[in-house]
């Protein structure tokens, strides 16, 4: 399976590149490649400024459809992936946990799509995707429709409910994700 990390977006609501924050004294992006790198043999980023990540060991590739937001980097992460599944992340996310990642990736077999479903909705961007989803999702892309979810009802999809998502992580942080500077400064200690 390949690692895919999204690290295109806009970053208007933080006003800086999210990727760079750091937590725990840690850049976002270094602790993702290097959680990544443990478990995937594939690590890419994609990204709308490539030259920023040349210090990362990773494959750099950019949107083939620009501006078509995280669905577009979902689909050109899918494109360039190697591997039939491709776990992908959006790059904000400090706590994501590995066993949960390697949970996820025993749980490909007969699926399209692999998704953890917490009571406030599903996480489409810290989800499997095979690469079988390519034509759909560029099909929707075509179409401007760029909601990830409307790529669901095609696909056959496992949804990892609630009480398998809190064996993995009681406190509920894996899907905590760094938008704002309100949200960074909600991560740091007091």
């Amino acid at each position: 399976m390949t690692g895919v990390i999204l690290s295109g977006g806009s970053n208007r609501r933080m006003g800086e590149n999210k990727a760079f924050l750091r937590v725990e004294g840690e850049r976002l992006i270094d602790r993702t490649v290097r959680l990544f790198r443990a478990v995937f043999q594939e690590v890419i980023i994609v990204t709308a400024s490539p030259l920023d990540y040349l210090d990362q060991q990773a494959t750099i590739v950019t949107d083939i459809l620009p501006e078509k937001g995280a669905l577009g980097g979902l689909y050109t992460g899918l494109f360039f992936a190697s591997d039939e599944y491709a776990f992908v992340a959006a790059c904000d996310m400090p706590f994501l946990n590995r066993a949960f990642l390697e949970h996820m990736i025993r749980q490909t077999a007969g699926y399209d799509i692999i998704v953890p479903a917490p009571p406030d909705g599903l996480q489409p961007l810290h989800a499997v995707y095979a690469r079988r989803c390519l034509p759909v999702i560029r099909s929707l892309l075509d179409r401007n429709r760029l909601q990830i979810k409307e790529l669901y009802p095609s696909q056959k999809i496992l949804k990892i409910p609630p009480e398998v998502l809190r064996s993995f992580d009681p406190e509920g942080r894996m899907f905590l994700n760094v938008n704002t500077p309100e949200d960074l400064r909600n991560l740091l200690p007091r």
